[in-house]
């Protein structure tokens, strides 16, 4: 009995004992990799979703054998269960070794190894190979090359490396072969043409890429489309499509681009409504440019938006909100604009922020701010702080946003630039008229050391005037609204075509000039130049002849500019009007004070024609010289009347001349006037070719009293020819806005002269009147 209470006992501690030592099925009791050789293989464990311990659930080991694939690490992966342990067997991926390209000329090596991701001892994988292929195509396609072809290939070394070498077949360029437009009725294929930036190919666009297919210009082109409609009077137009299409070759594109017009409008009714308190709306209506009648622009809506925003500043309301409604009434083609006004969110600025400017000071920047931190946040002075930053030209990005500050009614400025390229080196040749043959060498610096201060040198070297300047303006002077700067300059003149002399100036001169508001400016300067007249021809005038040598001119000028001008390097409308006086005398050999004006007026006909280029140009200018003290005006001081301000008559043509020696003597007193149409020609506008007509007007007189016809010989007792009559060219021209300048071709005939006057038929000169 004894004994079979023993054997019970036994096979019940067995029993107990069974769970202790041995695993419950299905769990795995440890993870064994192979096969890996660079990478651990605890990194390997740390991606598998089974740990030691854990069921061997077949889902979780699906999972996380695409857990291992997605890393990239391996080319191949087996993950199998064996007994009571799972077996992770790998195959790495290899390691680049070097990355090359063959067949590429026209985009760098180094370019494209910048744009791929594959890297020396980087992963390979074959993923990884045809989307550098495809990146380096589209590379390709930027730059119009379409035809081109890449094939990765793949050498294995030794150590599981490779070598992948990207064979290149650039092919040729696709150009836009054709530019169709589809719906317009309106306007001809050819003026919409003009509008575009993408342009059909031709020979003369050699050096352009306007004509090389680009998918992101045609959203651009579709733009500049749908805003020439609007500015027409087209309010309800679409542009619905741009397609293209690659020729059958691969050599070009067709672009069509499809159009919805929809009536012109004119604006039926101007109205303006104000909840501003204190603001009587009457009072702003009439400082609207935009009259009821006008085709509508969308443009001049804008502008009226603006302008009218910046006389609520003015006023006190700088929180104004201005916001125009347009109704249209398309039965009755027009549109009702409401100028709605009313109190914005107020808001403050807390501080201004300026980011990506690694060389330019922040000062540069935060000067250009027409608005300061503590001020109120006004859109229209941060959009004009913003135009004014980027006409420095140092930048080519500007952007200025806002983010909230530190409390509801406080903002940051956030102002980020992107630095550019602002030294300059220029050389070039040609021949004027003026000067004759010439060659001449520039170099500009126009943000000196990150300061803001521009610094030229420039040579330039002609048959009969040739001039060395250097110069250094800053536009800030003191951090002020005051520019200064000085010049230190050689001048030599041959006029002995003209007058019998030669002339050569050598001096410097400091100057400043600040603006009195944005429209008006006044400038000051002081020159002191030694002016020597020389070579003078045994047979010139006597009047000449006496006053070779040197003299030593002391002068102070000023002058003061109202500029309303839509454009300083292109105007197509408004009017700028300078008047000036200098004053010698302060030291120096010669005593006068000299009285100046000018002014120029331009009229746009683009509402009337549909271009741009269509300009009337009206300009005057006068100028009177008086000597004092005891001393006479000197040759090199007078006024000369011919070529570039009186077309038809040759350099210092018209006005007092001693007719024994054909010499020029300049005048003390002159007015010019000129009417001049401007309008394109029948060829393609990026050529920069503008036809002109012109009628000039002008007069010169006034010589000292010591110029008389006492000092005659007795050969041609009158010799003196001094008078005031009008004289008169017309004539017709080309402009050309050259990449080195604007180029005047002129034809033109003097109508009104007189018998002593010299006359001038073809003229080439680079130009300003623009």
């Amino acid at each position: 009995m004894s004994s079979l209470r023993s054997l019970l006992l036994v096979l019940a501690a067995l029993l107990v004992a069974l769970p202790s030592s041995a695993q419950a099925p299905g769990r795995v009791a440890a993870i064994e990799v192979q096969g890996n050789q660079r990478i651990e293989a605890d990194t390997i464990r740390s991606y598998m979703l089974v740990q030691p311990g854990e069921v061997a659930d077949p889902d979780r080991l699906d999972r996380s054998l695409r857990a291992l694939f997605a890393t990239g690490l391996f080319r191949d992966v087996e993950i199998r269960p064996e007994g009571n342990r799972v077996v992770v067997r790998v195959v790495e991926n290899p390691v680049v070794n070097r990355v090359g390209f063959e067949g590429n000329r026209r985009v760098t090596s180094d370019a494209l190894r910048s744009e791929v991701q594959l890297a020396p001892r980087g992963v390979f994988t074959p993923a990884a190979a045809q989307a550098d292929r495809q990146r380096i195509l589209e590379i390709y396609a930027r730059r119009g090359r379409f035809g081109a072809s890449v094939e990765p290939k793949i050498i294995e070394l030794d150590q599981n490396r490779v070598d992948v070498v990207f064979e290149i077949t650039e092919g040729d360029i696709a150009l836009v072969s054709r530019i169709n437009f589809v719906g317009n009725t309106a306007f001809s294929d050819s003026r919409l043409r003009e509008v575009v930036a993408t342009r059909e190919q031709a020979w003369y666009r050699l050096l352009s890429t306007s004509d090389v297919y680009d998918p992101d210009r045609l959203a651009f082109d579709r733009e500049l489309l749908r805003r020439f409609y609007l500015r027409q009077g087209y309010a309800d137009v679409q542009i619905t499509g741009a397609a293209a299409e690659l020729a059958p070759d691969r050599s070009g594109f067709f672009i069509t681009y499809t159009i919805e017009e929809g009536p012109r409008y004119r604006i039926g009714s101007i109205d303006v409504t104000s909840t501003l308190r204190g603001l009587d709306p009457a009072t702003v209506r009439r400082d609207i440019r935009v009259s009821v009648g006008d085709w509508y622009d969308g443009d001049a809506v804008e502008r009226a938006d603006n302008e009218l925003t910046d006389l609520l500043v003015g006023r006190g309301f700088p929180f104004a909100n201005v916001e125009p409604r347009v109704v249209r009434n398309r039965e009755a083609a027009t549109v009702d604009l409401t100028f709605e006004i009313s109190e914005g969110p107020r808001a403050f600025i807390e501080r201004i922020e300026i980011t990506g400017n690694t060389r330019t000071q922040d000062r540069v920047i935060r000067r250009e701010f027409r608005l300061a931190e503590g001020d109120p946040l006004i859109t229209q002075q941060v959009r004009r702080s913003r135009d004014r930053i980027r006409s420095l030209g140092f930048f080519s990005d500007v952007q200025v946003t806002t983010t909230p500050g530190s409390a509801p009614d406080r903002v940051i400025l956030n102002t980020q630039v992107r630095e550019r390229a602002t030294g300059e080196f220029s050389i070039g040749g040609g021949y004027s008229t003026d000067a004759g043959l010439l060659a001449d060498l520039g170099l500009r610096e126009r943000n000196l050391l990150g300061t803001g201060i521009d610094g030229r040198f420039n040579v330039t070297l002609a048959q009969r005037r040739s001039q060395v300047d250097i110069s250094v303006t800053d536009p800030q002077f003191l951090e002020r609204n005051l520019a200064a700067g000085g010049d230190i300059f050689l001048v030599q003149r041959d006029l002995r075509d003209t007058s019998g002399y030669q002339e050569r100036r050598r001096g410097f001169a400091l100057r400043m000039g600040y603006e009195i508001n944005e429209r008006l400016r006044q400038s000051w300067a002081y020159s002191l130049v030694d002016r020597d007249i020389y070579d003078v021809d045994p047979f010139a005038s006597r009047f000449i002849r006496e006053q070779a040598g040197r003299t030593l001119l002391s002068q102070v000028s000023t002058t003061i500019t109202y500029d309303r001008r839509d454009s300083r390097i292109e105007p197509r409308e408004g009017y700028v009007v300078r008047v000036g006086m200098d004053l010698a005398g302060l030291g120096g050999d010669v005593s006068y004070v000299r009285l100046r004006a000018d002014a120029q007026y331009y009229i746009p006909f683009e509402r009337l024609l549909g271009d741009p280029e269509y300009v009337l140009v009206f300009a005057a200018g006068a100028g009177h010289l008086a000597p004092y003290g005891d001393r006479d005006t000197r040759i090199v001081d007078r006024f000369f009347l011919g070529g570039e301000n009186l077309r038809g008559f040759a350099l210092g043509g018209a006005g007092p001349r001693d007719v024994s020696t054909r010499d020029s003597l300049g005048g003390q007193t002159m007015w010019t006037g000129s009417a001049e149409f401007r309008f394109p020609l029948p060829v393609p506008t990026e050529l920069g070719l503008i036809g002109r007509a012109f009628v000039d007007v002008g007069s010169l007189s006034g010589l000292p009293s010591s110029i008389n016809n006492a000092g005659c010989p007795v050969t041609v007792p009158n010799c003196v020819r001094d008078e005031a009559d009008p004289r008169v060219g017309v004539g017709v021209g080309i402009s050309w806005r050259s990449p080195i300048g604007l180029i005047n071709i002129d034809l033109a005939q003097a109508v009104v002269k007189k018998s002593y006057d010299e006359t001038q038929v073809f003229r080439l000169g680079f130009g300003t009147r623009f």
